[in-house]
């Protein structure tokens, strides 16, 4: 008599790794945004802070990524994708708006920004904001 598995007793094992997989997958996908969307706001946080150091030491402006990139004060992966997001600066005279963007809903469901008055909001727009929080501080 030959030792080893059937082909039902592979099959039944393969089922059961599927099923396995089906289920943790979509959880690993969720994490990794969560994680992601968290780094936005903790980088959005750095911009606040690199904008403050900016502003002294340069006549009471403001500064753009490439700006503050060139001062030192911002690491060059934000000129690009950096954990998913895209991050950009529009100056206006002494008013700054930076933007966290997902380069895709997989990257992160949401997408931040703050100002001058350093307060991380949810996107002003309702599809890309939680539910009711369009605009809204980060809680």
């Amino acid at each position: 008599m030959r030792n080893g598995f059937s082909l039902l007793e592979l099959l039944i094992v393969v089922a059961i790794i599927l099923i396995i997989a089906t289920i943790a997958i979509p959880s690993l996908l969720r994490s990794r945004q969560s994680a992601q969307e968290s780094s936005a706001v903790s980088q959005l946080r750095t911009i606040n802070t690199a904008e403050v150091t900016y502003i002294g030491s340069n006549q009471g402006s403001y500064g753009d990524v490439p700006s503050l990139i060139t001062q030192g004060l911002l690491d060059p992966r934000f000129s690009g994708s950096l954990s998913g997001y895209n991050f950009t600066i529009a100056v206006s005279g002494n008013v700054y708006t930076a933007y966290a963007t997902a380069v895709s809903t997989n990257a992160g469901r949401w997408d931040f920004y703050t100002q001058a008055d350093y307060v991380l909001r949810y996107a002003t727009d309702p599809l890309r904001s939680p539910a009711g929080l369009s605009g809204e501080p980060v809680r």
